[in-house]
């Protein structure tokens, strides 16, 4: 038996983009939430020994054993926040975990807020992509009608203004000749067809 075969050596690397985006998104925003619902459930304990420190006197911290997560998030909850993240699009996946660690530390919830901030976070970025969708439907409508009255516009643009020509008629030709002019406007340019 060769040792090849034991380290496997042999055998080609997982590749990563085998996996869904959506998953992929879902998974990351999620134990982003797990990772800031435990770190505040840190910092509510921190909070609770300072102040029982500062109402007996006494640090009994070093003797009390906390265990590792009491909150855990319902499974119904779960369920609704992983469904909003797989609205979100792959490119607002960081956007939105640095919108939300920015409210976390501006606002330093307690373990049951979190959820719920984590919720109008995604609801704000949903929000964000549908107006996002939405702009670029109009744009492609407003492409659309203006591809249509392009070809009036390089209709119109074939016929040119030849203001050097020598046969344009002006009002002192008319008065110096004793002629009635025409019903024309004498400061426009004559227009004429290129040939």
């Amino acid at each position: 038996m060769s040792l090849a075969s034991w380290f496997r050596w042999n055998e080609p690397p997982n590749r990563i983009s085998q996996r869904n985006p959506t998953e992929m998104v879902v998974e990351t925003l999620m134990m982003e939430l797990s990772w800031q619902t435990k770190q505040a459930e840190k910092q509510q304990r921190e909070r609770e020994n300072e102040y029982r420190k500062i109402k007996t006197g006494v640090d009994y911290g070093w003797l009390v054993s906390y265990p590792k997560q009491s909150y855990d998030i319902s499974p119904g909850e779960r369920l609704q926040l992983e469904d909003m993240c797989t609205k979100i699009h792959p490119s607002y996946c960081g956007p939105v975990i640095l919108r939300f660690r920015q409210l976390i530390a501006e606002y330093e919830p307690e373990v049951q807020e979190v959820s719920r901030l984590f919720r109008s976070v995604l609801q704000e970025a949903a929000e964000k992509i549908k107006e996002e969708e939405e702009a670029k439907k109009l744009a492609k409508q407003w492409h659309t009608k203006n591809k249509t009255s392009l070809s009036l516009t390089t209709f119109k643009s074939r016929s040119r203004i030849s203001p050097f020509i020598s046969d344009i008629k002006t009002i002192s030709e008319d008065v110096e000749r004793g002629t009635q002019p025409t019903r024309r406007v004498w400061s426009m340019p004559e227009f004429r067809n290129a040939k």
